[in-house]
């Protein structure tokens, strides 16, 4: 019975229909991305009706900086996944084995140095993002609070990272949703009864992570394949180690270069104030969704093309890229419409100020209509990573999303004619759409080398 339960919950990624499995991995994976979101707005939306428009600014002037602080470690867990599914389809019993202990060990040790660093160094971080000094006490209380759980969420990551590896996207769904209740209960009860502000949403979200990795590993200790953990078996496999970091340390180091691009935009952002930050913040949760969507097709694109890879099935990898784009296209044109028609009223879920919202608009249309070339450019991504090529989309990225974004602040934005919000906001769909053209271009040079390289060997 085990047995026929665990495959219940796998998608055979190498044979039949890509379209049809692709959207059986995919809509769980968005369910569950879309779910967690909306668990983070009942934060904000906690914070900005209970405790004002301060501490919904406090709470939003942190996620570029804990972006910037975990995307390195979450870059390793990319790593995992194509190497997970790499010894799938190659039927690697061995080597699955000790991929699979050496990424839960490196969760853990990832996730303690993230608690520490987070926690000493949040006012320095702070300071150097230009944080208005109204919000500075807030946001290092929020951010030192949400650091607490860093070891859950690192858990929580590689263990789902492993399970999508398998095509499970069910069960890390359920186990979100258990964690999200929890989030949403005890927000409530923080902030609202015992007042405790933005020091409530961070305990409450460190809680709550700490049930989603519970679960996970409990899942992951009960299957009965190559992904099975045995907690006495934890250990780091040097040469799987040496691997993962190939695959997961370019992308880690692109997230976190993303993320560091995105801080200099939020320094900015922070010059007009705390208007324009709760705005930017409020608009920049609600865009959460669409990326979630469409993101949710980057890691099928990852765990799809590492499984065909991994069983030398050269002629899916195309497919595989073209269906993903298919639908984010799909994804992304919704989500325009969605943010266009209806921007207000959902902006009138985060705060009462009309100021704020109309800060909120002013981002919000600029790059809800153009989040379609975002997903476009993360699909193609996640097929390259999952061909084992990390290196070459980071480099793409550094120059197209990272260099030009910094290029942009440093020339344009300065302009006194250009010296606005929306100025700042147009950095991302330019970005976007130089970086996607690279990376087209990237996977079509990949493509050919692999179809030698496999025809040598």
């Amino acid at each position: 019975m085990g047995v026929k339960k665990r495959k219940s919950y796998n998608i055979d990624m190498c044979n039949g229909s890509i379209g049809k499995k692709m959207l059986l991995f995919a809509v769980p994976l968005m369910l569950s991305g879309i779910l967690q979101l909306l668990f983070n707005a009942a934060d904000i939306i906690v914070v900005g009706n209970f405790a004002g428009d301060k501490s919904l600014a406090a709470v939003g002037a942190t996620s570029s900086v804990i972006n910037l602080l975990t995307n390195l470690f979450i870059g390793l867990s990319v790593g995992a996944n194509v190497l997970v599914a790499n010894y799938i389809g190659a039927n690697e019993e061995d080597d699955l084995k000790k991929t699979v202990h050496t990424a839960m060990s490196i969760s853990i040790i990832s996730g303690i140095i993230l608690t520490v660093v987070g926690i000493i160094f949040a006012p320095f971080i702070l300071s150097l993002m230009q944080t208005p000094d109204e919000v500075t006490g807030l946001a290092t209380v929020y951010l030192r609070a949400y650091f607490l759980g860093m070891t859950a969420v690192m858990v929580y990551n590689f263990g789902a990272g492993i399970l999508r590896a398998i095509g499970d996207t069910r069960r890390p769904l359920i186990y979100l949703t258990i964690a999200g209740v929890v989030n949403v209960l005890l927000n409530l009860v923080f902030v609202i009864v015992f007042h405790l502000d933005v020091l409530g949403v961070g305990l409450a979200t460190t809680l709550s992570q700490v049930v989603s990795a519970v679960l996970t590993v409990r899942c992951l200790m009960k299957e009965n394949s190559g992904i099975k953990l045995i907690l006495k078996e934890l250990a780091v496999d040097k040469s799987k180690l040496i691997r993962m970091v190939q695959i997961g340390l370019p992308a880690g180091f692109q997230g976190m270069l993303f993320s560091l691009a995105n801080t200099f935009i939020q320094s900015s952002v922070n010059s007009f104030g705390t208007t324009v930050i709760a705005g930017n913040s409020a608009s920049a949760n609600i865009e959460g969704f669409a990326f979630t969507a469409m993101n949710s097709f980057h890691q099928a694109s990852l765990s799809f093309t590492g499984q065909n890879v991994g069983a030398r099935k050269e002629e899916r990898l195309n497919k595989i890229l073209l269906t993903a784009i298919g639908y984010v296209l799909a994804v992304g044109v919704f989500f325009a419409f969605i943010y266009n028609v209806f921007g207000t009223t959902l902006l009138g879920l985060y705060t009462k100020s009309p100021d704020v919202i109309e800060a909120g608009m002013n981002r919000l249309v600029i790059i809800a209509t153009s989040y379609a070339i975002c997903g476009m450019m993360d699909v193609v991504v996640g097929s390259l990573r999952g061909m084992g090529y990390s290196v070459v989309p980071m480099l793409v990225s550094v120059l197209g999303i990272c260099a030009l974004r910094l290029v942009w602040l440093a020339t344009v934005f300065k302009m006194p004619q250009y010296h606005t919000p929306e100025m700042i906001y147009y950095t991302y769909p330019v970005s976007w759409t130089v970086t996607l053209i690279a990376h087209l271009i990237s996977f079509a040079v990949v493509r050919i080398s692999i179809r030698k390289k496999w025809k040598i060997t």
